[in-house]
Protein backbone atom coordinates (compact mmCIF):
# COMPACT_ATOMS: atom_id res chain seq x y z
CA UNK A 1 0.00 0.00 0.00
CA UNK A 2 1.11 3.55 -0.57
CA UNK A 3 1.64 5.38 2.71
CA UNK A 4 0.24 8.88 3.20
CA UNK A 5 3.79 9.75 4.25
CA UNK A 6 5.05 9.05 0.74
CA UNK A 7 6.82 12.02 -0.81
CA UNK A 8 7.10 13.16 -4.40
CA UNK A 9 9.66 15.97 -4.45
CA UNK A 10 9.72 18.26 -7.47
CA UNK A 11 12.49 20.58 -8.58
CA UNK A 12 12.74 22.96 -11.52
CA UNK A 13 16.49 22.51 -11.98
CA UNK A 14 17.51 21.02 -15.31
CA UNK A 15 19.00 17.50 -15.16
CA UNK A 16 22.73 16.98 -15.67
CA UNK A 17 21.90 14.58 -18.52
CA UNK A 18 18.83 14.48 -20.73
CA UNK A 19 16.71 11.37 -20.18
CA UNK A 20 16.93 8.86 -23.03
CA UNK A 21 13.82 8.42 -25.18
CA UNK A 22 14.71 5.05 -26.72
CA UNK A 23 16.02 3.03 -23.77
CA UNK A 24 15.29 2.49 -20.08
CA UNK A 25 18.46 3.35 -18.14
CA UNK A 26 18.28 2.19 -14.54
CA UNK A 27 20.83 2.25 -11.73
CA UNK A 28 20.66 0.28 -8.47
CA UNK A 29 22.60 1.87 -5.59
CA UNK A 30 22.92 0.83 -1.94
CA UNK A 31 23.14 4.04 0.12
CA UNK A 32 24.58 2.26 3.20
CA UNK A 33 22.67 4.53 5.64
CA UNK A 34 25.08 7.32 4.74
CA UNK A 35 25.72 10.49 6.71
CA UNK A 36 24.32 13.75 5.27
CA UNK A 37 27.75 14.71 3.90
CA UNK A 38 28.31 11.35 2.19
CA UNK A 39 24.68 11.40 0.98
CA UNK A 40 25.41 14.61 -0.91
CA UNK A 41 28.50 13.02 -2.48
CA UNK A 42 26.42 9.98 -3.43
CA UNK A 43 23.76 12.17 -5.04
CA UNK A 44 26.38 14.14 -6.98
CA UNK A 45 27.86 10.90 -8.31
CA UNK A 46 24.42 9.48 -9.25
CA UNK A 47 23.34 12.71 -10.97
CA UNK A 48 26.53 12.63 -13.04
CA UNK A 49 25.79 9.15 -14.42
CA UNK A 50 24.37 9.24 -17.92
CA UNK A 51 23.19 5.64 -17.48
CA UNK A 52 20.85 6.59 -14.63
CA UNK A 53 17.52 8.05 -15.69
CA UNK A 54 15.94 5.87 -12.99
CA UNK A 55 17.76 5.23 -9.71
CA UNK A 56 16.62 2.65 -7.16
CA UNK A 57 18.27 3.34 -3.81
CA UNK A 58 18.35 0.76 -1.01
CA UNK A 59 19.35 0.91 2.66
CA UNK A 60 18.23 4.53 2.87
CA UNK A 61 18.13 5.99 6.38
CA UNK A 62 14.74 7.23 7.60
CA UNK A 63 16.33 9.82 9.91
CA UNK A 64 17.29 12.41 7.31
CA UNK A 65 16.54 13.35 3.72
CA UNK A 66 19.89 14.77 2.63
CA UNK A 67 20.20 12.32 -0.25
CA UNK A 68 16.64 12.98 -1.42
CA UNK A 69 17.17 16.73 -1.38
CA UNK A 70 20.51 16.41 -3.17
CA UNK A 71 18.96 14.20 -5.84
CA UNK A 72 16.26 16.76 -6.63
CA UNK A 73 18.94 19.45 -6.73
CA UNK A 74 20.78 17.20 -9.20
CA UNK A 75 17.87 17.04 -11.64
CA UNK A 76 15.81 14.07 -10.47
CA UNK A 77 12.36 15.60 -10.90
CA UNK A 78 10.47 12.77 -9.19
CA UNK A 79 11.61 11.15 -5.96
CA UNK A 80 9.29 8.51 -4.50
CA UNK A 81 10.06 7.68 -0.88
CA UNK A 82 7.84 6.35 1.89
CA UNK A 83 8.73 7.34 5.44
CA UNK A 84 8.46 4.36 7.83
CA UNK A 85 6.42 4.74 11.00
CA UNK A 86 9.48 3.94 13.13
CA UNK A 87 13.23 3.73 12.77
CA UNK A 88 13.93 1.51 9.77
CA UNK A 89 15.63 1.57 6.41
CA UNK A 90 13.65 2.26 3.25
CA UNK A 91 13.93 2.03 -0.52
CA UNK A 92 13.64 5.04 -2.84
CA UNK A 93 12.87 5.36 -6.56
CA UNK A 94 14.21 8.53 -8.20
CA UNK A 95 13.64 9.56 -11.83
CA UNK A 96 14.94 12.29 -14.12
CA UNK A 97 11.51 12.50 -15.73
CA UNK A 98 8.56 13.95 -13.84
CA UNK A 99 6.28 11.31 -15.37
CA UNK A 100 6.93 8.81 -12.60
CA UNK A 101 3.89 7.94 -10.54
CA UNK A 102 3.82 5.99 -7.29
CA UNK A 103 1.42 3.05 -7.19
CA UNK A 104 0.28 0.90 -4.30
CA UNK A 105 2.97 -1.62 -3.55
CA UNK A 106 1.72 -5.22 -3.39
CA UNK A 107 4.13 -5.89 -0.50
CA UNK A 108 2.20 -5.59 2.78
CA UNK A 109 5.03 -6.06 5.32
CA UNK A 110 7.26 -3.00 5.85
CA UNK A 111 6.06 -1.55 2.51
CA UNK A 112 8.54 1.34 2.82
CA UNK A 113 11.16 -1.22 1.81
CA UNK A 114 9.22 -2.02 -1.40
CA UNK A 115 8.01 1.09 -3.25
CA UNK A 116 6.40 0.71 -6.66
CA UNK A 117 6.12 3.18 -9.54
CA UNK A 118 5.06 3.53 -13.15
CA UNK A 119 7.62 5.43 -15.20
CA UNK A 120 6.99 6.69 -18.73
CA UNK A 121 9.93 7.06 -21.09
CA UNK A 122 9.41 10.22 -23.10
CA UNK A 123 9.82 8.76 -26.57
CA UNK A 124 7.44 8.61 -29.54
CA UNK A 125 4.08 7.63 -28.12
CA UNK A 126 5.57 7.15 -24.65
CA UNK A 127 6.63 3.85 -23.14
CA UNK A 128 5.68 2.86 -19.61
CA UNK A 129 7.49 0.40 -17.35
CA UNK A 130 6.67 -0.83 -13.87
CA UNK A 131 9.35 -0.59 -11.18
CA UNK A 132 9.41 -2.42 -7.84
CA UNK A 133 12.31 -1.61 -5.52
CA UNK A 134 13.26 -4.00 -2.70
CA UNK A 135 15.51 -3.92 0.34
CA UNK A 136 15.38 -7.21 2.22
CA UNK A 137 16.32 -7.00 5.93
CA UNK A 138 19.54 -8.57 7.14
CA UNK A 139 19.50 -11.44 9.64
CA UNK A 140 19.05 -9.14 12.64
CA UNK A 141 20.11 -9.49 16.30
CA UNK A 142 20.40 -12.90 17.96
CA UNK A 143 17.10 -12.62 19.82
CA UNK A 144 15.28 -11.83 16.57
CA UNK A 145 17.48 -13.76 14.14
CA UNK A 146 15.87 -13.88 10.66
CA UNK A 147 12.41 -12.85 11.97
CA UNK A 148 12.16 -9.62 9.96
CA UNK A 149 13.95 -11.17 7.00
CA UNK A 150 11.57 -14.15 6.79
CA UNK A 151 8.49 -11.96 7.22
CA UNK A 152 9.52 -9.57 4.45
CA UNK A 153 10.59 -12.35 2.08
CA UNK A 154 7.29 -14.17 2.63
CA UNK A 155 5.40 -10.95 1.90
CA UNK A 156 7.37 -10.38 -1.30
CA UNK A 157 6.82 -13.98 -2.43
CA UNK A 158 3.08 -13.53 -1.92
CA UNK A 159 3.16 -10.17 -3.74
CA UNK A 160 5.07 -11.22 -6.85
CA UNK A 161 2.11 -12.97 -8.55
CA UNK A 162 0.16 -9.70 -8.15
CA UNK A 163 2.57 -7.71 -10.31
CA UNK A 164 0.50 -8.36 -13.42
CA UNK A 165 -2.39 -6.44 -11.83
CA UNK A 166 -0.11 -3.76 -10.41
CA UNK A 167 1.58 -3.21 -13.79
CA UNK A 168 -0.83 -4.36 -16.52
CA UNK A 169 0.42 -4.57 -20.11
CA UNK A 170 3.93 -3.25 -19.49
CA UNK A 171 7.44 -4.53 -18.79
CA UNK A 172 8.32 -4.93 -15.14
CA UNK A 173 11.70 -4.36 -13.51
CA UNK A 174 12.36 -5.52 -9.94
CA UNK A 175 15.55 -4.06 -8.49
CA UNK A 176 17.02 -4.44 -5.04
CA UNK A 177 19.37 -5.74 -2.41
CA UNK A 178 17.83 -9.14 -1.64
CA UNK A 179 20.40 -10.28 0.95
CA UNK A 180 20.21 -13.77 -0.57
CA UNK A 181 22.19 -15.69 -3.18
CA UNK A 182 21.38 -17.71 -6.26
CA UNK A 183 21.83 -21.49 -6.16
CA UNK A 184 25.33 -22.50 -7.17
CA UNK A 185 26.80 -19.20 -6.02
CA UNK A 186 30.59 -19.05 -6.08
CA UNK A 187 32.04 -19.15 -3.56
CA UNK A 188 29.42 -21.15 -1.64
CA UNK A 189 28.31 -19.76 1.73
CA UNK A 190 26.92 -22.33 4.18
CA UNK A 191 25.08 -19.72 6.27
CA UNK A 192 22.29 -19.50 3.68
CA UNK A 193 19.42 -21.91 4.07
CA UNK A 194 17.01 -23.54 1.63
CA UNK A 195 14.33 -20.94 2.46
CA UNK A 196 16.66 -18.19 1.22
CA UNK A 197 17.49 -19.93 -2.05
CA UNK A 198 13.76 -20.59 -2.49
CA UNK A 199 13.15 -16.84 -2.19
CA UNK A 200 15.51 -16.18 -5.09
CA UNK A 201 13.77 -18.96 -7.06
CA UNK A 202 10.36 -17.35 -6.46
CA UNK A 203 11.12 -14.58 -8.95
CA UNK A 204 11.64 -16.97 -11.84
CA UNK A 205 8.56 -18.93 -10.78
CA UNK A 206 6.32 -15.93 -11.57
CA UNK A 207 7.98 -14.99 -14.86
CA UNK A 208 10.82 -12.68 -13.84
CA UNK A 209 14.31 -13.26 -15.24
CA UNK A 210 17.62 -12.38 -13.58
CA UNK A 211 18.85 -9.87 -16.19
CA UNK A 212 22.54 -10.18 -15.28
CA UNK A 213 22.47 -13.97 -15.32
CA UNK A 214 20.50 -13.89 -18.61
CA UNK A 215 23.32 -11.97 -20.31
CA UNK A 216 26.22 -13.49 -18.34
CA UNK A 217 25.27 -17.14 -17.63
CA UNK A 218 28.78 -18.25 -16.65
CA UNK A 219 30.22 -15.09 -15.06
CA UNK A 220 31.12 -14.99 -11.38
CA UNK A 221 30.17 -11.58 -9.97
CA UNK A 222 29.86 -10.12 -6.48
CA UNK A 223 28.20 -6.97 -5.19
CA UNK A 224 29.30 -7.05 -1.53
CA UNK A 225 32.37 -8.35 0.29
CA UNK A 226 32.65 -9.57 3.87
CA UNK A 227 35.48 -8.87 6.28
CA UNK A 228 37.22 -12.06 5.14
CA UNK A 229 37.18 -10.80 1.55
CA UNK A 230 34.64 -13.36 0.36
CA UNK A 231 32.18 -12.02 -2.21
CA UNK A 232 28.39 -12.20 -2.26
CA UNK A 233 25.99 -11.42 -5.13
CA UNK A 234 23.29 -9.75 -3.04
CA UNK A 235 22.08 -7.08 -5.47
CA UNK A 236 19.80 -8.14 -8.32
CA UNK A 237 17.83 -6.84 -11.28
CA UNK A 238 14.91 -8.87 -12.65
CA UNK A 239 12.99 -8.17 -15.85
CA UNK A 240 9.64 -9.66 -16.87
CA UNK A 241 10.57 -12.74 -18.91
CA UNK A 242 8.74 -11.77 -22.14
CA UNK A 243 10.90 -8.63 -22.27
CA UNK A 244 14.34 -10.17 -21.73
CA UNK A 245 15.01 -9.86 -25.46
CA UNK A 246 15.01 -6.09 -24.94
CA UNK A 247 17.77 -6.21 -22.30
CA UNK A 248 20.83 -4.58 -23.87
CA UNK A 249 23.12 -4.57 -20.83
CA UNK A 250 23.16 -5.45 -17.15
CA UNK A 251 26.38 -5.08 -15.20
CA UNK A 252 28.03 -4.57 -11.81
CA UNK A 253 30.36 -1.60 -11.28
CA UNK A 254 32.88 -1.68 -8.44
CA UNK A 255 34.15 1.90 -8.77
CA UNK A 256 31.76 3.58 -6.27
CA UNK A 257 32.46 0.82 -3.72
CA UNK A 258 36.20 1.14 -4.17
CA UNK A 259 35.90 4.94 -3.83
CA UNK A 260 34.10 4.59 -0.49
CA UNK A 261 30.73 5.99 -1.64
CA UNK A 262 29.03 2.73 -0.65
CA UNK A 263 29.95 -0.78 0.46
CA UNK A 264 28.08 -2.37 -2.48
CA UNK A 265 28.78 -2.53 -6.18
CA UNK A 266 26.40 -0.50 -8.33
CA UNK A 267 24.23 -2.25 -10.91
CA UNK A 268 23.05 -0.80 -14.22
CA UNK A 269 20.40 -1.97 -16.67
CA UNK A 270 19.62 -0.89 -20.24
CA UNK A 271 16.28 -1.98 -21.73
CA UNK A 272 15.61 -1.19 -25.41
CA UNK A 273 12.30 0.55 -26.16
CA UNK A 274 13.26 2.00 -29.55
CA UNK A 275 11.28 -0.28 -31.88
CA UNK A 276 7.86 1.10 -32.94
CA UNK A 277 5.04 -0.81 -31.29
CA UNK A 278 7.51 -2.53 -28.98
CA UNK A 279 5.29 -2.22 -25.91
CA UNK A 280 2.12 -3.55 -27.50
CA UNK A 281 4.01 -6.46 -29.10
CA UNK A 282 5.88 -7.36 -25.91
CA UNK A 283 3.05 -7.37 -23.42
CA UNK A 284 2.09 -11.02 -22.86
CA UNK A 285 1.55 -12.15 -19.29
CA UNK A 286 4.71 -12.09 -17.18
CA UNK A 287 3.22 -13.30 -13.91
CA UNK A 288 0.74 -15.97 -13.03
Amino acid sequence: MTSPKQMSLITSQAPTHRPADDVVRLLLFNAQHASPERSRRQAEWIADQEEADIAVLTEMSSSHDALLTALTDGGYDAVIATQPDGADYRTVIACRTADARPVDTPVTVTPHRAPAARVTIDGPGGYTVGILGLYVPSRGPKDQRNVAKRAFQNAVTQALPKLRRTFPDMPVIVAGDLNVLERGHQPPHKVFGEWEYAFYDSFRAVGLTDAFRHLHPDTTAHSWYGRSGNGFRFDHLFVSTPHTGQVLACDYHQGPRQAGLTDHAVMTLRLDVSAPGRQSEASPSHAS
